[in-house]
C-alpha cells in the first residue's frame, strides 16, 4: 500500500479531526433514529438520562402516559422505586438491568457482568470495541482459528458452532450472560435456564447496529465507550450519505453484486444494503428466489443486464485474504477469472476492468461498515477525494480494536487497491 508510516499517522491525525467535523452534526441525527430497548428508558429515545426521570414523575403525577419501557423493574407497576432504579443506572450502581432482545423476549440481566459467553465472532469485536472483552470467557470454536484479529481471545475456551452451542460446554465455565446470534440455538434459553440469561443479539447492518451497540454498552457498563465507537463510524458514513443521496438513481452505477460462481446478493442479504448505501444500484433488486438473499442467476441474465461494475465478495475459500493474508496472488487470480469468462467478455464491467473482489473480514459482523467505506471510494472515486478508506481502517483498528496491525504491511481487503488508495 502507498501509505508510509509516518505520513500514515499524519494522515490519522488529519482525517480524525475532518472526519469528526463532517459527522459531528448527522451524527447525532443518526442516533435519534433508534429507541435504546432498555427498561427505565422511559421517554424511548437513545439514552437513559435525567429526562427519563422527569419522565416518569409525569407517568407518576398522571399527566403522561406510560411507555413500554417505563416499568424500570418490571414488576407491573410505575412507582417510586422504577424512578430510583433509573437514577442507578445513570451512575453506574443498579444491580440489575432489564432489556427487550432483537427476538422480542425481556431479558433481565445481574450486573456487574465477569463472565460472558459468545455464540458468535461478531460479539468479540463489538465487545473489544467498548474495552469489555476482559469479561469473555467462551467463544465459537471457529474463533480457534482467528489468530491474528483475535490473538488473545482466541485461545479461550470454546463452546461449539455458532448456531448449535455445546450447552455443557457452556455451563462448565458459569457465564454470567451468554450472548446468541439472532434465532440461532434456539434451545438455549431451556438448557441454561437456572444457569445464565442468554442474549440475542445480530447487529443486522445498520438497521439495528446502534441500537445493539448502546444496549451492550449499557449492559457491560460501557455507554460512554459506546457513543465514542458510534461517533466514529457514522462520522465517515454520514459524508457517503450526503454525497450520495441527492444522486438520482440513474446516476448510480448498476451493479452486479457476486457471492459465489453465479450466486449473486439481493433484499435480505447485507451485502446488498453496503452496496445501496455505498450509493450503487444492485441489479439483482427484487431477485427475491432465496430466503437469504443470495439467489443463483444465469450468466445470460448478467450479459442481458450489462452490469458497469462487478463486486465479488471473497470468502476464505474463495481466495485467501483479510487480516490473515499480506500477499494479493489470490485475490488478484480471482479477479482475473472473472475477467476472463468468455461469456462475459462483451459487457460493461469487463470491457472497462471494473471488477473488484473486497474480503469477508470488511463485511460481516461489525465491519459492515468498513466495507461500505471501500465500496463507496471504488464506486464514486470522483465524489470521494477526501474519502481514505485504508486510513480509517488503520484508525479503527489501533483506536479499537487495540490491534498491532499495520495496514501498510499486512492485510488483502480490497483489489485492486490503486482505486481506493
Amino acid at each position: 500500500m502507498k501509505l508510509g508510516l509516518k505520513i500514515g499517522l499524519i494522515a490519522l491525525l488529519i482525517l480524525a479531526t475532518s472526519y469528526a467535523a463532517l459527522g459531528a452534526s448527522s451524527a447525532g441525527q443518526n442516533n435519534e433514529s433508534f429507541s435504546l430497548n432498555i427498561f427505565g428508558n422511559a421517554n424511548m429515545d437513545n439514552t437513559i438520562n435525567e429526562q427519563d426521570i422527569n419522565y416518569l414523575d409525569a407517568v407518576i403525577g398522571g399527566t403522561k402516559a406510560a411507555t413500554n419501557l417505563s416499568d424500570a423493574n418490571c414488576d407491573g407497576s410505575i412507582d417510586d422505586k422504577d424512578v430510583e432504579l433509573v437514577k442507578e443506572i445513570i451512575k453506574g450502581d443498579e444491580k440489575e438491568i432489564s432489556v427487550i432482545d432483537e427476538s422480542g423476549k425481556n431479558v433481565t440481566i445481574k450486573v456487574p457482568l465477569k463472565r460472558i459467553v459468545i455464540c458468535h465472532a461478531m460479539f468479540a469485536e463489538v465487545l473489544r470495541s467498548l474495552g469489555a472483552d476482559d469479561k469473555v470467557v467462551g467463544i465459537p470454536t471457529y474463533m480457534e482459528n482467528y489468530t491474528t484479529f483475535y490473538p488473545d481471545l482466541s485461545k479461550l475456551a470454546t463452546v461449539g458452532g455458532a448456531s448449535n452451542p455445546d450447552a455443557e460446554a457452556i455451563v462448565s465455565l458459569k457465564p454470567d450472560l451468554v450472548i446468541v446470534f439472532g434465532n440461532w440455538a434456539q434451545n438455549l434459553e431451556t438448557d441454561l435456564k437456572s444457569v445464565a440469561p442468554v442474549l440475542r443479539l445480530t447487529y443486522r447492518p445498520f438497521s439495528t447496529m446502534d441500537e445493539d451497540i448502546m444496549m451492550l454498552g449499557y449492559i457491560v457498563g460501557k455507554n460512554k465507550q459506546a457513543n465514542q465507537l458510534m461517533e466514529f463510524y457514522q462520522a465517515p458514513l454520514n459524508t457517503i450519505k450526503e454525497r450520495v443521496s441527492p444522486l438520482a438513481e440513474d446516476k448510480k452505477p448498476r451493479v452486479y453484486l457476486e457471492y459465489s460462481d453465479y450466486r449473486t446478493q439481493s433484499e435480505g442479504s447485507g451485502t446488498h444494503e453496503m452496496l445501496l448505501m455505498a450509493g450503487a444500484r444492485n441489479i439483482a433488486s427484487g431477485l427475491n428466489t432465496d430466503p437469504n438473499g443470495a439467489p443463483f442467476v444465469d450468466p445470460e441474465w448478467v450479459v442481458k443486464e450489462n452490469p458497469e461494475i462487478i463486486m465479488r465478495r471473497a470468502l476464505k475459500a474463495d481466495a485467501s485474504c483479510g487480516y490473515d493474508e499480506d500477499n494479493t496472488t489470490q485475490m488478484k487470480a480471482l479477479r482475473e477469472k472473472i475477467l476472463s469468462r468468455p461469456e462475459l467478455a462483451n459487457i460493461a464491467a469487463v470491457k472497462d476492468g471494473k471488477v473488484y473482489c473486497f474480503s469477508s473480514d470488511i463485511s460481516t459482523g461489525l465491519s459492515y461498515w468498513l466495507g461500505i467505506v471501500y465500496m463507496a471510494k471504488a464506486l464514486h472515486p470522483d465524489m470521494f477525494p477526501d474519502l481514505d478508506p485504508v486510513a480509517i481502517h488503520q484508525e479503527y483498528l489501533t483506536r479499537f480494536q487495540m490491534l498491532d496491525f499495520n495496514l501498510d504491511k499486512h492485510g488483502v481487503f480490497f483489489y485492486p487497491m490503486k482505486d481506493v488508495n
